[in-house]
Parts: C-alpha cells; structure tokens; sequence
C-alpha cells in the first residue's frame, strides 16, 4: 500500500502534467464579431445593448414594464461556422432572475443545436451559475465544418455572450437567412413562459421548423396590442404578423384595441397577413365558473372586432380559435396558464398548421 509520502511525490510529480492538460483544452472565446444575431431586426446602433428587443428610442415611449422586459433576449440566437472538436459559452445575464414555475435553464441559459442534415438537431444546454456563467456544451467531436446556434434567454437580459472553441480551429459567420421574418406581439407565453430551455419557446421551434427568423414581441403580463408596439412592428417588414395578446387584456381594451392595432400596420403593409389569436382554454375553465366567462368575454370581444373588419372589406386578417391548441388532454402546462416543454410543441405545430390552412407557409 502506498506510503502518503509516496502519495505527495506521485502527486508533485503528475500536478504539472495537469495543469498542462488544463491548458491544452482551455478554449479560444470570440465576441459577438464572430456569429450572426437572429431574432431581431433592429440594428445594434439602435439599441442599449445588442440582445435588446427594442430600440433605445423606445425607452420613454413604453411603460417601465415593457421596457423592462424588453431586455430579455426572448426568441433571439446567435449562428455561427466551426470547425471546432468542442464547442463552449461564456455569457452574462443583467437580473440573474428566478422564477418558482419555470427552470433557471429556460429562464437564463444557452441551447446548443447544429444543423444535421438540413434540420437543426439538439445538442445541450448550458446551465446558467448565476451572472456569469461559462459551460462545455460538447467536444470529442470530429474536427470538420458545422453550422451551429445558440438560442438566449428567455427571461433575462443578456450583457454578453462569447463561443468558446479549440484554439486550433476557426469560426466564421453564415450568410443572413433571406427570407421575411415572422413578427410575434404577445404575453409570457410568447416571451417563453415557461419552457424548460430557450430552444422550446414556441417562436423557437416555429423557426427552426420553417426556417425563417421570428421575432418576439413578447412581454410577461403586459402584451396588451399597446400603440407604441404597433407602431414599431409596423416598421419592419415581415411575412406575416401573429397577435397574441388576449391573455393580458380586458374585453373592453380588445373592443378598443384590435382595429387600431390592425389599423397601425395596415398603414406601412396594406397587404400584410396579421393573424389574431384566441386566448387559450385556461385548465381551471372546465371548473372554475369565473374564468370560464373571463376567458369567453375575451374570445368573444376579438371575433366581434375581426368580424367588423371582415365585414369592412379588411383583407389579409385571419382568426385562429385556440380549442385544442395545446391539445385536449390538459397536459400541457405548469401551473394551468404558462406552456410547458410539451405544451409549445403542440402550440407550434398547431399554430404551423393553421398557416398552412391560410395559405400563409407551404404546405408539406
């Protein structure tokens, strides 16, 4: 058996061959210069940080509320080449927030996907340690060419992010995915509410399934189809708009809102498609008598407003009825309101269908 002085020498002896070994698999970290930013069509120059969702202009436009949340880097990405054996991150969040329904991965941490095939496949998610945080996502991989992304937080602000490869190995930017974005305006539900990863946010999966860029206009408990917000979305130019606002609002603010909202846009994109969405069956409803009405007051001022369009001559404006959306067997929430992992997946390809009935994406 050996002596602890026989142990302390073994140990001085190999403690150099270690650190070397360290050093060997430190990874080379490259800034924002190095991949492409998705999500967002707002130039960096116009923004406080580059993972803000809106512009700084915007700042005294919008209540504090939106304000605030519109540093969480909701429904963004970064995409980048590398022929790297390994791939790591190295990010700061702003809040280091917490949630007691919804993961600190989902809320704060960095997915890992790469193009298999021409579909992006999950790799792994970087597990956030607080402000600052770095993670190996994955290595021993085969040293040649991939395309790779990283989706952000959800429900934090990001201050920095870097990607971490082999030292040996180079990364370079992709070319800009050319096709017209999809513009989301709605609550906590479309923030990411509340997904275990950044990945499983329905904008997320409706992305990377259609490959096209969606934005998220998201805001917990304030998406409420508000003028400073239409104003902005009517600026871009996108493929299609999705409103999805109905579980922040009143039936009297839908009854005042809806048209001016559509007006709004209407008035930089005459032919625009905007798709309104219902306010989802809450599971409670089947029970709790309250929320049964809340929630048909809701749905029943939007089809009123749509139908006056309809009846006006509006074109382009489309309704989704929202009974089944996360399918039937209740099953897809945390807590009766906010989607889990499961309940994004079956709202995507629900909502992924409905488009197609709308002639709005090809159908497959």
């Amino acid at each position: 058996m050996p002596t602890k002085k026989a142990l302390l020498t073994l140990l001085i002896i190999i403690s150099p061959i270690l650190s070397i070994s360290q050093e060997l698999v430190t990874p080379s970290y490259f800034g924002k210069d190095y991949f492409i930013l998705e999500g967002t069509d707002i130039a960096d120059s116009l923004k406080e940080s580059p993972y803000d969702r809106l512009p700084k202009a915007y700042k005294e436009k919008v209540r504090k509320a939106v304000w605030d949340l519109s540093k969480a880097s909701a429904g963004m990405s970064i995409r980048f080449y590398s022929n790297s054996t390994s791939i790591s991150v190295k990010w700061t969040v702003l809040n280091d927030n917490k949630m007691n329904h919804m993961a600190e991965t989902g809320i704060k941490g960095i997915d890992l996907y790469f193009n298999n095939a021409g579909n992006w496949q999950y790799l792994n998610t970087a597990r956030p340690q607080g402000i600052e945080s770095e993670s190996l996502l994955i290595n021993n991989m085969e040293g040649e060419m991939r395309e790779f992304k990283m989706y952000l937080p959800l429900y934090d602000g990001l201050v920095n992010i870097e990607v971490g490869i082999d030292a040996n190995s180079v990364i370079k930017k992709p070319l800009k995915n050319t096709r017209k974005p999809i513009i989301f305006y709605g609550t906590s539900i479309t923030q990411g509410g509340c997904a275990s990863r950044p990945g499983m946010a329905h904008t997320n999966i409706i992305s990377r399934k259609l490959n096209t860029d969606c934005i998220n206009f998201g805001f917990s408990g304030n998406g409420r189809m508000e003028e400073p917000i239409a104003k902005l979305i009517s600026e871009s130019d996108p493929a299609f708009y999705v409103i999805e606002c109905l579980p922040n609002m009143t039936a009297e603010q839908v009854t005042e809102r809806t048209i001016p909202l559509v007006k709004i846009i209407r008035e930089q994109h005459p032919e625009t498609p905007i798709v309104l969405v219902e306010n989802f069956i809450y599971t409670q409803s089947i029970l709790n008598k309250e929320m049964d009405e809340k929630i048909t007051n809701l749905n029943t001022a939007l089809m009123t407003e749509y139908t006056k369009m309809m009846e006006g001559g509006m074109e382009h404006v489309y309704y989704v009825d929202s009974k089944n959306a996360t399918g039937d067997d209740h099953e897809g929430t945390v807590d009766g309101v906010h989607f889990t992992d499961l309940g994004f997946i079956r709202y995507a390809d629900f909502l992924i269908e409905k488009f197609r009935e709308f002639g709005l994406v090809a159908v497959e």
